[in-house]
């Protein structure tokens, strides 16, 4: 009895299952739509583009010098600012050497002076005693030796006379550089000398800098002497080079915790090319570098600077940005929702953008972003247009409960 329940059991179970089976229904097969890629875009204008020359250099001072004593003798006297980071006005004393010994040659030399003029005088006037007596014996004749009017003697005095006159211009000058100056507002950068030091001429006692004016030596490419006039106002022109007909360089640099700009001024090259990388250096001027202004700092020497001159302009001309020149200088275009690829006959090329003058549309949407595989001709989607089509429609000013507008 039991083995028959339990075979009923079971032929009723794989009844269930046959059934089952049979009445089941195939899964619903769905079709997805394959999507455009996704690209971002931006447009492109022509318009006219000031080209900036981008460089680097390092701030040098315009004047440094070593100060040297041009006579020797002991120092009675050194400017309270003649230290390291001091600042001296033009002209002003920097120190004073012992001027005794130079007074007293200035006083032996005006002395040799007064002698040789009464030497002078005493033989013109024998000279004058000997032409009366000439005169009185020989009347209408001359004189047939210079020797009787003493002409070699007067000559002579002169001669004795403007030597001594040149040595006491010596001896004065002499005495003036016993006062040591500079002709320009100087920064001292050393300084190696005391109170009392006995100095020798030729011996460096510090070195200085002007502040007038500093330089920027930048390196670029010859490509870049191109967008600007380097050679116009130089000596390579016209002989006559003038630093204010230079073309305008704004130099930046970091410093002091903020980033500061100076107005120069591209003043001339180095007049070569260097022989390892070929670049070419022109010499950037600053006026004024420690004028203070909106509390910017003093421009110092040794300060690294970001130099930006201020080139030609480029006529109808477009900026496309370079993360979207691809290799080949090719650009990717969107057009009615479908990709173009275009050459570039790029003019100028810069970090940030390449330049072009021709080949481009103005509002031409180029893309910026990258695609695994580019085809031209190929199907791509904008944030743009996936923007428009996300959009509520406009309402209808006639629907029902909503008043109409007057």
């Amino acid at each position: 009895m039991q083995t028959f329940i339990a075979l009923a059991i079971l032929i009723l179970g794989v009844a269930g299952a046959i059934v089952l089976i049979v009445l089941r229904k195939p899964p619903q097969r769905t079709q997805q739509d394959v999507q455009a890629p996704l690209v971002k875009v931006e447009p492109l204008r022509v318009r006219d583009i000031p080209m900036v020359i981008r460089a680097h250099g390092t701030v040098s001072p315009k004047v440094e010098v070593d100060m040297i004593p041009e006579v020797p003798g002991k120092v009675v006297f050194v400017h309270p600012e003649l230290k390291v980071g001091g600042l001296i006005r033009r002209n002003e004393r920097i120190l004073q050497i012992d001027p005794r010994d130079y007074e007293l040659a200035v006083r032996q030399a005006d002395a040799a002076v007064a002698d040789a003029r009464v030497r002078l005088e005493t033989e013109q006037a024998e000279a004058d005693v000997a032409r009366k007596e000439w005169n009185e014996l020989n009347p209408d004749t001359e004189p047939t030796s210079p020797l009787v009017l003493r002409e070699p003697q007067i000559r002579q005095a002169q001669a004795t006379l403007e030597s001594a006159q040149a040595q006491l211009e010596t001896a004065k000058l002499r005495l003036e550089r016993t006062s040591l100056s500079l002709p320009f507002d100087a920064l001292i950068t050393s300084e190696r000398v005391d109170l009392g030091q006995y100095v020798v001429t030729g011996q460096s006692l510090g070195t200085a800098y002007g502040t007038d004016a500093v330089e920027i030596e930048v390196p670029l490419e010859d490509d870049e002497l191109a967008w600007f006039d380097v050679f116009a106002h130089s000596i390579f022109a016209n002989g006559d080079p003038n630093p204010q007909n230079g073309t305008l360089a704004e130099v930046r640099a970091d410093f002091a915790g903020a980033i500061h700009t100076w107005q120069g001024r591209v003043v001339r090259t180095t007049g070569q090319v260097d022989k390892m990388s070929r670049m070419v250096s022109v010499v950037v001027e600053v006026a004024e570098p420690f004028k203070m202004l909106d509390n910017r700092p003093p421009l110092l020497p040794g300060v690294f600077a970001e130099i930006l001159v201020q080139g030609k302009t480029l006529r109808h001309a477009v900026a496309v940005p370079r993360d979207a020149v691809r290799e080949g200088n090719n650009v990717w275009l969107v057009n009615e929702g479908r990709l173009h690829i275009q050459p570039l006959d790029i003019v100028r090329a810069d970090k940030d953008f390449a330049y072009v003058v021709s080949g481009l549309q103005d509002g031409a949407n180029v893309v910026v972003s990258s695609l695994d595989a580019a085809v031209g001709g190929m199907e791509v989607r904008t944030q743009a247009e996936i923007e428009s089509q996300t959009e509520p429609a406009p309402h209808d000013s006639n629907e029902p409960g909503r008043p109409e507008e007057s």
